[in-house]
């Protein structure tokens, strides 16, 4: 296999960005931070610490940030035993497998929330690897994530594709040099997908599953 399909998670496989925008509220008003839950859900899928300090910016006090984000793992972590997977998450993983392709996941998700995620796709069969939060210094819209799961692959940035669902995918994607695909399953408009570096857009990895063959990914 000489090419790797490297997919973002949460709002791309796993339908869980709605869960991360309520539960980051309520970690941000217990600790007496009034956030819109429309500002939440823009910052969905940036790392804990570059989420916090895009929302609350870098004049905050630095050392409540650990706190905000126990918090938010504590209560999202209610939901682990039943996350649900996206429609066609699975089928779309173990097709490309079936395709040639080495499939990747890249995300800013790890241990006991990594796992609740993999539990829910369902396809550990047609994973290869994955780069998760532990693995990088910094995370998306920084290239680092997607360069390491690049090397876990074994392909260089031509031979890739990366599929996500926020704009901090996309520009990950665009960064580390690699065809993006975005999903409108996150929530995200087109427009903003395309601006940030979609080459291509889908609802979500069934209606991506079901136009394969005229996708990047064919």
């Amino acid at each position: 296999m000489d090419r790797a399909a490297v997919f973002d998670v949460d709002g791309t496989l796993v339908d869980t960005n709605h869960l991360h925008v309520v539960t980051w509220w309520e970690a941000f008003r217990q600790a007496g931070h009034d956030v819109p839950m429309h500002a939440v859900h823009r910052a969905v899928g940036l790392g804990s610490t570059d989420l916090i300090a895009h929302l609350l910016g870098e004049d905050r006090d630095p050392e409540q940030d650990a706190g905000l984000s126990d918090a938010h793992t504590t209560l999202y972590g209610q939901y682990f035993d039943r996350l649900p997977a996206l429609p066609g998450a699975g089928e779309l993983l173990r097709r490309l497998r079936r395709d040639g392709w080495t499939v990747v996941l890249a995300t800013s998700a790890s241990g006991a929330e990594l796992g609740a995620l993999r539990r829910a796709i369902d396809a550990d069969d047609a994973i290869t690897d994955t780069a998760s939060a532990d693995d990088v210094r910094e995370g998306k819209p920084a290239p680092e994530p997607v360069q390491h799961a690049l090397e876990l692959a074994g392909v260089p940035a031509s031979r890739a594709v990366f599929v996500g669902d926020t704009v901090w995918d996309m520009q990950a994607g665009s960064k580390a040099g690699v065809r993006c695909v975005g999903l409108l399953c996150g929530g995200i408009p087109r427009a903003d997908l395309a601006e940030a570096g979609a080459e291509a857009v889908y609802a979500d990895p069934a209606d991506l599953l079901e136009r394969l063959s005229g996708s990047p990914l064919a």
